[in-house]
């Protein structure tokens, strides 16, 4: 071997070490002897901001701060709080879960959004907004609003209106962007359609009035009694960073686009992109188009081909025993699109969990997109995690720097590994390969249910834009029969490179 190969080779087997993440620091977040009534569906996620890091499970918030790591307040809030000082009552008591955190970077302010329930047929969408960057001032206060669901949602031949499941909110320069997924709750709630809103953010963020919400719908119109719609669970893009998009910069939702019910397929090389732009003085020119994106072909997590909705599959220790195995949601895109403008470009990160073993072992890993362009995005590189072990690695968020690293969290999980809580973290100028890290180590199974969280986050924080910090759901001890003992987890690093 020449001396040049000889160089050469050493540097490729020394990469790694040049690009590595700081050290983990990591504490528990919000855990189920914290609050009243835990439930066993707690979809952990959070957002940091100047100050402060915030958590939301259903349906309890926490903050704590950046520095010192301690609480906010003294126990979880209830998440109905600013809508009940605020007397909504719409959006108190009435079932608040798929409740979810940002900070508004642009505006440095809070976000909290959820839906709720108050009666039969009757459904909200709830937003508060913060009066300011710090949740421990004593000036704190919330502009909350409630949007009414029921016109833009629909309803079956029975009359009953569709369920608006698994929403999802972007932050965005000239609105806060929601998807809801649509279900029938006659039909085993079945998806059948999909809801997209613009949500008047340059009112909301001032507690004035909010204008009119502007949705869109697909299939438009919604079926009486739809047929199984594959295109389901969109993802509004999500701001990151301090460089707004640029002016008249439209919205853009991912979503996946699942194999075809056919009993046969298994594989898709599909995404759905589509265009939502809003036009506040004339709501007739707003318009939401949707187009597709080739991709690597890939197989939902955990995809059934005799029930395309059953995604249960991830391995614990204890479920050859117990029979239960753990929800990949492998069916849909996990948030978040997090959008970055870079100035010279700009770039739109996603990621799901995908199948990466053939044949009956049904490992998982996760599938990572980057989309670019100035106008209608398009796929600019893509890779997947795996790591080639036996490990199902599951439930990502994705998020990236202001260097152009990446980083995605997820949770992990197998025959011989309790459910923990890991991340991978890579460079995208130039692409290199995934260095993974622990965040935090599984000790206990969940023994008495396949549900885990249905989304987490990843996020970076505005103070250097640096930092990466990302919430998760584990167990310290089993949870068994009627029990329910989940903790959460909360950890922050950087890469080297980003300084």
């Amino acid at each position: 071997m020449t001396i040049k190969r000889t160089i050469l080779a050493m540097l490729l087997v020394f990469a790694p070490c040049l690009n590595h993440a700081q050290t983990v620091t990591s504490f528990d977040g919000i855990a189920a002897s914290q609050v009243a009534q835990p439930g066993l569906d707690i979809d952990p996620n959070g957002a940091v901001g100047t100050k402060q890091y915030m958590e939301w499970v259903n349906v309890y918030y926490q903050a704590y701060d950046k520095t010192t790591l301690a609480k906010v307040w003294s126990s979880p809030q209830n998440g109905d709080t600013p809508w009940q000082n605020s007397g909504m009552s719409n959006c108190f008591g009435a079932g608040g879960g798929d409740g979810l955190i940002k900070f508004d970077r642009l505006a440095s302010r809070w976000v909290i959004a959820r839906r709720a329930f108050p009666g039969p047929n009757s459904y909200y969408y709830c937003v508060a907004i913060s009066s300011t960057d710090d949740l421990a001032s004593p000036t704190l206060s919330w502009f909350t609003y409630q949007f009414a669901l029921n016109s833009v949602l629909g309803s079956n031949s029975r009359g009953n209106v569709y369920w608006p499941d698994w929403p999802k909110l972007g932050v965005w320069s000239d609105a806060y962007y929601a998807s809801f997924d649509l279900e029938d709750v006659d039909n085993s709630y079945q998806q059948i359609g999909v809801v997209a809103c613009a949500l008047d953010r340059t009112n909301m963020i001032k507690g004035a009035a909010a204008r009119a919400m502007q949705c869109f719908s697909d299939p438009s119109p919604i079926p009486l009694n739809g047929a199984l719609y594959l295109a389901h669970s969109l993802i509004p893009a999500d701001l990151e960073g301090a460089t707004a998009p640029p002016a008249g910069r439209h919205e853009y939702f991912l979503s996946i686009q699942n194999p075809p019910d056919d009993g046969v397929t298994t594989t898709s090389n599909k995404l759905n992109l589509w265009n939502f732009h809003v036009n506040w003085t004339t709501p007739s020119l707003s318009t939401f188009k949707k187009s597709t994106i080739s991709v690597a072909s890939y197989t939902p997590a955990c995809y059934d081909l005799t029930l395309p909705s059953n995604t249960f599959c991830v391995n614990e220790p204890s479920s050859t025993t117990t029979g239960w195995f753990l929800d990949s949601v492998g069916d849909r895109l996990m948030p978040r699109l997090a959008y970055r403008n870079f100035g010279t470009y700009q770039s739109f990160l996603i990621s799901h969990t995908v199948q990466v073993v053939a044949g009956t072992n049904q490992q998982t890993g996760i599938r990572w997109y980057e989309l670019r362009g100035s106008a209608s995005p398009t796929l600019f590189q893509s890779g997947t995690v795996t790591n080639g072990n036996t490990l199902y690695r599951f439930m990502p968020s994705i998020a990236q720097d202001k260097v152009g690293n990446a980083a995605v969290g997820y949770s992990v999980s197998s025959n011989s590994v309790h459910p923990g809580i890991r991340a991978a973290y890579w460079s995208l100028v130039p692409k290199t390969a995934p260095t993974e890290i622990q965040l935090k180590a599984g000790v206990g199974d969940e023994e008495n249910s396949g549900h885990w969280g249905d989304y987490t986050s990843m996020t970076v924080d505005p103070s250097d834009d640096c930092t990466f910090w990302h919430v998760n759901q584990y167990y310290a001890v089993n949870e068994i029969g009627s029990s329910i003992n989940w903790n959460t987890r909360i950890a922050h690093f950087k890469v080297s490179t980003c300084q």
